[in-house]
């Protein structure tokens, strides 16, 4: 039987408090000067270290992690300064002001963590992201903090080991500042879901918009770099969850080829869609995590020039927005003036193996979760999908104030990995996304990359309809497990729009080099300005 006792659970929404962003910045640095620690949930207490304006510039003014690190390598900073300049703007931006709610817990041992790199730097021995505050998606073990998933069902699972990208950080003397707020169960609960609300987090605003979605899953973790309270961060995908929070929240987003990240300790949906990616601020900060997530000593981006390059843009993928479909026209007319090559392309099956890959979804998860939570403590209520069903249904109040468990019913009616349609779904899915769809135009046309729109403008946040999703499409390279990268392309009014590349297996590196040339000539993404709507 489970356990009776429910932990009490957040409130689904906090006040609406709109402040300008000089306004919070200007409280931001009177808090400073008079030594204010803003309140902060039960989950994220600490002691919020006064730092000084001097320690603020790297966050205020813009600067990415690789920036960061040259900084604390110089003596210009320390860790410790950076760290404890992140922990108060978690305080008074995502806690207290506008109350974002991207950052669901802080790691207590986060200043000591800094101090240690601090001294491991002065020795000369420090790793490759040292002393580089970190935020980690809440469905990713980090051993000592909860790891839930954003469902109070899960919210005493504490493992007891890191994730193995997790260690990887660690190795490379990353500090684990916290875990970002998510769409609860990676957005697969229900298919009236609000990307960015969690039971155990409510709601995760975006910085640019507020009344508008941070899109999920990993919406804690694009809306925290968009309004810099780490100097990287952590997501997961399935089919779009970093991606579309990514683009939404006017970030950059690897979407990892298949099998690159471990998925060794994170909580599952699919065993053969499921990635860790990197979002962060630069692409070559991206592409710096990313190898650093693999336990390798990161290495700089292959040469690769525009002129050259050919590349397939996916008008499929449009259609749906004007000022996307503007903005996409404009940036292929741009990568053309520096010498590349872009041509219409059309994907066979495009779009065609949706119920495969929702079949396989429905399957793995069960499997997948099944194994995951038999493994968690003796004090996690749950050992099993079933008796996750059963203690939503019995605390619903809690856990489903706003939509269901559809998805979970659905799944748990499934059977195992050997029945027939499982294993159908699997062979139609890579036949139709793949074999005879992607595949192919890479081929015929000898393409470098694929061109598509990442998302449509983030649409208001809907606890009665559910999310409303506009545009873009990550599925061909979620089901067929190529990789993508999304980057700023521009903004319909206050809210950024991306543009998505997809290449080939394992070249994500040179993916990422290209992506870096066309950050070069992009504009840059707006800054957020917590607009009330």
């Amino acid at each position: 039987m489970m356990t009776s006792t429910m932990p009490a659970a957040p409130s689904p929404t906090r006040s609406r408090v709109l402040v300008p962003l000089a306004l919070i910045t200007s409280v931001f640095a009177l808090g400073l000067s008079a030594g204010v620690q803003a309140a902060t949930p039960d989950s994220k207490q600490q002691p919020t270290p006064t730092v000084s304006s001097a320690a603020l510039d790297p966050m205020l003014g813009q600067h990415d992690a690789t920036a960061l690190l040259e900084q604390m390598r110089t003596g210009q900073l320390s860790s410790q300064a950076i760290t404890a300049a992140y922990l108060q703007r978690i305080a008074l931006i995502d806690d207290a002001g506008v109350s974002l709610n991207a950052v669901i817990e802080i790691n207590p041992n986060a200043l000591q963590a800094a101090a240690a790199a601090d001294k491991k730097r002065q020795s000369g021995s420090c790793g490759a992201l040292c002393g580089l505050p970190i935020l980690v998606k809440d469905n990713i073990d980090v051993a000592g903090m909860r790891n839930s998933a954003g469902s109070l069902a899960l919210a005493q699972n504490r493992p007891t080991q890191n994730a193995q990208l997790v260690q990887h950080l660690l190795n490379a003397d990353a500090v684990i500042l916290g875990k970002t707020n998510l769409s609860e169960w990676a957005n697969f609960r229900s298919q009236m879901s609000s990307s960015g609300w969690s039971s155990r987090g409510g709601q995760t605003k975006n910085p640019h918009v507020l009344d508008r979605t941070p899109c999920g899953s990993s919406s804690g973790s694009g809306a925290a770099i968009a309004a810099t309270l780490a100097a990287l961060s952590i997501g997961t995908e399935t089919d779009g969850s970093i991606i579309c929070p990514s683009a939404i929240n006017g970030i950059v987003g690897i979407k990892p080829s298949r099998g690159l990240v471990s998925q060794a300790g994170i909580v599952p949906i699919s065993k053969t869609q499921d990635t860790a990616g990197p979002m962060t601020r630069s692409v070559r900060d991206a592409a710096m995590l990313l190898q650093v997530m693999q336990g390798q000593s990161p290495q700089p981006l292959p040469q690769v020039d525009l002129a050259g390059l050919k590349f397939g843009l996916v008008r499929q993928a449009m259609g749906f927005h004007p000022a996307v479909d503007q903005l996409m026209e404009e940036r292929a007319a741009t990568l053309r003036s520096k010498g590349a090559t872009v041509v219409d392309v059309q994907i066979p099956n495009y779009g065609s193996f949706g119920a495969a890959e929702y079949t396989i979804l429905l399957y793995e998860f069960k499997a997948g979760l099944n194994s995951y939570l038999a493994q968690t403590a003796a004090d996690v209520p749950i050992k099993s999908l079933a008796e996750l069903i059963a203690y939503n249904q019995k605390n619903a109040p809690q856990l489903m104030p706003h939509f269901g468990q559809d998805i979970l019913l659905a799944s748990e009616a499934k059977g195992d990995l050997a029945e027939k349609d499982y294993l159908a779904a699997l062979r139609a899915a890579k036949q139709k996304s793949d074999v005879r769809g992607i595949t192919l135009v890479f081929k015929k046309h000898a393409l470098d990359a694929l061109l598509l729109p990442s998302n449509g403008p983030a649409w208001r946040v809907d606890w009665i309809n559910g999310d409303h999703f506009g545009g873009g499409n990550s599925g061909i390279a979620a089901v067929s497990g190529y990789p993508s990268i999304t980057l700023p392309m521009g903004q319909t009014g206050a809210l950024p729009l991306g543009l998505t590349l997809v290449a080939q297996p394992k070249q994500d590196l040179r993916m990422a080099a290209m992506a870096a040339q066309m950050e070069a000539i992009f504009p840059a993404p707006p800054t957020p300005q917590y607009l009330s709507n």
